[in-house]
């Protein structure tokens, strides 16, 4: 099943959170709707609003407050590749050119951290302290998981569990934050808010150990991003650990040498995917993401059977299935 299939039950719903994201773009400095409107524009699968939306759905809330938190959601999410763009100099974003190649690094920041207010500000008019606390405990474990990141860049000595450490912070805990807030919206018991926000955070592990597969697989249009980006940024992610793990000692060489480098080139890259591809790094990863979502399936089990658990069902297929 295709992500609009998925989603085609909250259609209506998912055109309700991008009104809201428009009306609340609006600045009357030029350049902040300008920039937002360039980046909200390029689309984007707005996966963390329909995770947020089909998990209120099976906690029995549908309404005004789920558009409101699934745009602060998108805002706070956009925010952050903006500002990620600008720290890993990227080229494409969302099969564009990415914001700070367009309006500058200045800009692309500086609009970010226009959207990260703006995100605080609807949260305040939520008047819930359970998701602004969700939202703010979300975007410190992001800092902390970017600058967790930056400080083991190049590091063949990279291991598994501080990868995932990493990608849990950076990405998985705003997913599920997306998870939770839908938990929220539908007054779940302590229990079943718990296995909402764990569902969640599952499904953001499993979603970036298939982004970072895709990076030495993918093709940059289907992608809608540079791929090989995190071998030039010296990003030591799960495929490139789990080769190290097991090639030899000249290979290993090779690759430090590749991580070190001012610049990779093609050859370079081809150099690195293809030991990748040896060692079996790409089906090492997509098998962990899939035993995450394994996991993921179990915890929602308790909830009713229906419409609303199957979307969600699907939608934790659909991040393991994707090419893009």
């Amino acid at each position: 099943m295709d992500y609009a299939q998925i989603t085609a039950p909250i259609a209506e719903d998912l055109e309700a959170v991008e009104r809201v994201i428009v009306e609340n773009l609006g600045s009357d400095v030029p350049v902040i709707p300008r920039v937002g409107e360039y980046v909200f524009s390029a689309g984007g699968k707005r996966f963390r609003p329909a995770l947020l939306l089909l998990a209120a759905e099976l906690a029995g809330y549908r309404g005004a407050r789920a558009h409101n938190l699934a745009a602060v959601i998108e805002f706070v999410h956009t925010a952050s590749l903006l500002h990620d763009d600008v720290v890993d100099n990227a080229g494409l974003r969302r099969g564009q050119e990415a914001a700070n190649l367009v309006f500058g690094n200045q800009a692309s920041v500086l609009v970010g951290d226009f959207l990260y207010g703006r995100a605080s500000s609807m949260l305040a008019d939520d008047n819930d302290i359970r998701t602004v606390k969700v939202v703010a405990e979300a975007l410190r474990a992001m800092a902390e998981g970017e600058v967790l990141q930056l400080g083991r860049q190049h590091d063949v000595d990279a291991t598994e569990a501080g990868y995932m450490e990493v990608i849990e912070r950076k990405t998985a805990v705003l997913i599920s934050a997306a998870s939770e807030l839908g938990a929220i919206l539908g007054e779940c018991d302590g229990a079943s808010r718990d296995a909402l926000r764990r569902f969640g955070l599952g499904i953001g592990l499993a979603f970036q150990l298939m982004d970072d597969a895709l990076d030495y697989v993918g093709d940059d249009a289907r992608v809608g991003k540079s791929h090989g980006n995190d071998l030039a940024e010296g990003k030591v992610t799960l495929p490139l650990i789990l080769t190290l793990r097991v090639c030899t000692p000249t290979e290993r060489e090779t690759v430090s040498a590749v991580l070190k480098a001012e610049q990779v080139g093609a050859a370079e890259f081809k150099t690195v995917a293809g030991l990748i591809r040896r060692y079996k790094g790409i089906e090492g990863t997509v098998a962990r993401a899939r035993a995450q979502v394994t996991a993921c399936e179990k915890l929602i089990e308790k909830f009713p059977d229906g419409r609303e658990k199957r979307s969600l069902l699907d939608l934790a297929g659909y991040v393991v299935a994707r090419d893009r």
